[in-house]
């Protein structure tokens, strides 16, 4: 159980960072200091969302080693 909900956290973080890179990436090439002020911003909220995904998986892996799963 807290395997396959770790599993579901982890998809939905994965799928975070690829939409915060993506609109990283898109506002870093629109003109402009406010744009990239914002995607600077968007480019550090991804290393955090990669940051917890790492952690999640850390986490399913500590669940299956002891609980089984």
């Amino acid at each position: 159980m807290a395997v396959d909900l770790l599993t579901g956290l982890l998809y939905i973080a994965m799928l975070a960072v690829v939409i915060v890179l993506g609109f990283g990436i898109y506002t870093l090439y629109r003109s402009g200091d406010e744009a990239r002020s914002r995607s600077n911003k968007l480019m550090r909220l991804r290393i955090v969302l990669q940051f917890s995904a790492v952690v999640l998986i850390g986490l399913i892996y500590f669940a299956k080693e002891h609980w089984g799963g």
